[in-house]
């Protein structure tokens, strides 16, 4: 430190004079111990890097050299392809002596989250047949260039236990479990429907905000909250993943739970970034890729296919598919259809079907396309369409197009008017050579239409109050669908099959009062006629063993309660729930059997069904031996107390006959005694309940 010295005028009465400033100059000998990060953090932890503006940087490599005439279609097609990830701040284009950009180019980005995620997706992006992007963060270099000369091992992440997954799986009775929300939504309860009662596995206060929905395969319990998405499973039902999307609203899971689907309909579309539907990952929980929501939103907005490889969605003349794990358009663009109204993947088969409206003189039209060779392997031309509907067998053995068409056409001023709607199913049969198509005409309102699971027999609900009618047809391989049974003047207005086939439940669902019959449609055999007042819901468990019929709080608010009944039709139980709002059942995974093991299990079903038998006599001898124990066990309660209250009595004695003058009452007649007893009553508590009118 530099010596000063300062002179001051003193202003006392003394005449002012002159001091000298005390020396606070460091020793010669002194050392500086305190640092500038403890003097200036603040200010240091905000001093330039030489990193900061690169992080969001990407090096895009494998891009076409191409001279000046063709850099702005060039430039074009690049911010086309990265601009999902936000806008693309800078971007630079190396040109050498000639001109010519020389292969690869710099992108900026907002932040280095954006930049990541770009190189994540987009490397080894195909542009075309002889460019292939490899995209690296522009960080990356500096890194790769100092590798240290030893190598050292990374640190393993500790293995996270999540417990067996499947473990409902390996109950020896095979019992199902399922889900209930009550207490107007605000309690979830999970039950092992065991017999003779079920069983309680797990009960949680606001577990989900909203409603519950179990995963395709049942490995997964989700939950829904106002951040986000929460997933459940295991033995103790511990949380195994989570997903960040404010505002969700509705999900959606690929069939083999790859992947999952959130739906937000309520951000804020304008922001750089797609926020309104998220694809994530389910084991790892990371984000997959992210899309805008048409308006008004539709759900669900993406159909995927049977082996999670694919998904689609519907656009203006369009058809998007995307392929997995890459998340980007099959063959890097969308089927131009025009007109396209709706599509549905096949539930077996790489294939998609979808329709297409009615045009002035061009006919409306169901096609058939592979993916992803996008081969067209059928189409059907339609006329007078009003709307369809396409319904896949579960099989994928066949797919029946309901068709509601316009009855008569008329010529006014060079349109065409047309009245009154009847119904064709088109039935494509997609197992046989060239899917051969069967016609089958109904001239009756359509109500209800429902393919059995895995058979060729399908139901129809047609007609109006009081004339309905339920007919059960079955498709012949060369012939044209047959009719098995009609049953008439039903009052339902929905049929239920069994997830196992042969048995279904027509019911006549909230404004119908709750009519249900069993049928066994192996010779349609009406097994039971019953009513649950005001039912909602019904809910077929996976096996085909149970079917629960539900009044939901959210759609009636009195009378909420889950009644179960077996598949033909015998009341098992009758649940009385407080605002009972949701019953579902926790779905199994495809079995392992071969369908020719399950025909060889159904021919020797009677020696099977006596080792069950069996089983269940034991099971309710146990829950018999039970209630013997507990009846036995309050009777010894009760004889113990009885005897101690005996002695007692006996003590107290003395007592007695000091209040009593010495006469003992014991030992008299009902005759002898001399005295009368008198029997007191007086008001304990009063309790005043109002009744609402």
């Amino acid at each position: 430190m530099a010596k000063k010295k300062l002179k001051m005028q003193d202003n006392d009465d003394d005449g002012g004079a002159e001091e000298e400033e005390p020396d606070f100059s460091d020793p010669e000998d002194y050392v500086d111990d305190v640092t500038d990060e403890e003097l200036l953090g603040d200010l240091l932890r905000q001093k330039p890097k030489e990193t900061d503006g690169v992080e969001s940087v990407i090096i895009v490599d494998g891009v076409p050299s191409v001279g000046p005439e063709r850099l702005d279609k060039l430039t074009n097609v690049v911010r086309k392809i990265f601009k999902e990830f936000g806008a693309i701040l800078n971007e630079y284009y190396p040109i050498n002596k000639d001109g010519e950009t020389k292969g690869y180019i710099f992108l900026e980005f907002k932040d280095r989250a954006a930049a990541e995620e770009a190189v994540r997706q987009k490397n080894n992006y195909k542009l075309d047949k002889q460019h292939t992007f490899l995209c690296n963060l522009f960080t990356d270099f500096d890194k790769y260039e100092h590798i240290p000369e030893q190598f050292v091992a990374p640190t393993p992440e500790p293995y996270k236990d999540l417990g067996n997954m499947s473990y409902y799986l390996l109950d020896e009775n095979c019992f199902d479990q399922f889900s209930i929300i009550f207490d107007g939504g605000t309690t979830t309860a999970i039950y092992l429907n065991s017999v003779p009662e079920a069983v309680e596995v797990a009960k949680r206060e606001r577990w989900t905000e909203t409603y519950v929905r179990w995963s395709p395969r049942g490995t997964y319990l989700a939950t829904f909250h106002g951040k986000g998405i929460a997933l459940w499973g295991g033995e103790e039902f511990r949380q195994v993943q989570k997903f960040s999307h404010p505002g969700v609203q509705f999900i959606d899971f690929s069939p083999c739970e790859k992947y999952i689907v959130t739906f937000s309909p309520h951000v804020d579309q304008r922001s750089e970034e797609p926020q309104s539907i998220i694809i994530w990952d389910t084991r790892s929980g990371q984000k997959k890729r992210s899309f805008n929501a048409e308006r008004p939103p539709l759900w669900p907005v993406f159909k995927w296919s049977n082996d999670d490889k694919y998904f689609a969605r519907i656009g203006e003349d369009m058809l998007s598919v995307y392929e997995t794990p890459s998340f980007g358009l099959l063959d890097k663009k969308s089927i131009k259809v025009m007109g396209i109204k709706d599509f549905s993947w096949s539930p077996t088969d790489n294939i998609l079907a979808y329709w297409i409206a009615e045009e002035k003189d061009v006919p409306a039209k169901v096609s058939l396309i592979s993916v992803p060779s996008r081969e067209e392997v059928r189409t059907k031309n339609l006329f007078n369409v009003a709307d369809c509907k396409m319904h896949w067998q579960k099989c994928g053995d066949y797919l029946c197009v309901k068709v509601a068409r316009y009855a008569k056409a008329r010529r006014e001023k060079n349109e065409v008017k047309y009245s009154g709607i009847y119904y064709n199913f088109e039935i494509f049969h997609m197992r046989e050579k060239g899917i051969p198509v069967d016609s089958l005409e109904i001239k009756e309102n359509i109500q209800a239409f429902a393919w059995e699971p895995v058979s060729n027999k399908f139901g129809i609900i047609s007609g109006e109050l009081p004339s309905v009618c339920v007919t059960f047809f079955q498709v012949n391989k060369g012939l044209a669908p047959t009719e098995l049974k009609k049953l008439e003047k039903r009052p339902c207005n929905n049929l239920f099959w069994s997830p196992q086939g042969q048995f279904v439940v027509l019911a006549g669902l909230r404004s119908m009062s709750g009519a249900l019959e069993f049928i066994d449609t192996k010779d349609f055999q009406v097994m039971k006629s019953t009513e649950h007042f005001m039912a909602t819901d019904i809910e077929w468990d996976p096996t085909g063993r149970y079917v629960a019929s539900c009044v939901s709080w959210w759609g009636h608010k009195v009378d909420n309660a889950y009644w179960l009944w077996s598949f033909q039709g015998k009341m098992i139980k009758q649940q009385t729930v407080d605002k009972f709002c949701q019953l579902l059942w926790r779905p199994r995974p495809p079995p392992l059997l071969t369908q020719q093991d399950i025909k060889d299990i159904k021919k020797n079903m009677k020696k099977y069904s006596s080792q069950f038998e069996v089983q269940d006599k034991m099971r309710f001898s146990k829950a018999s031996r039970e209630i013997i124990e507990k009846r036995q066990k309050q009777m010894a309660t009760f004889t113990e107390y009885r005897k101690s209250m005996i002695e007692k009595y006996q003590e107290d004695k003395e007592e007695r006959l000091k209040l009593r003058s010495g006469q003992d009452t014991d030992t008299l007649t009902s005759n002898e005694k001399d005295f009368e007893e008198e029997i007191v009553e007086f008001l304990v508590k009063k309790d005043t309940t109002q009744v609402e009118e």
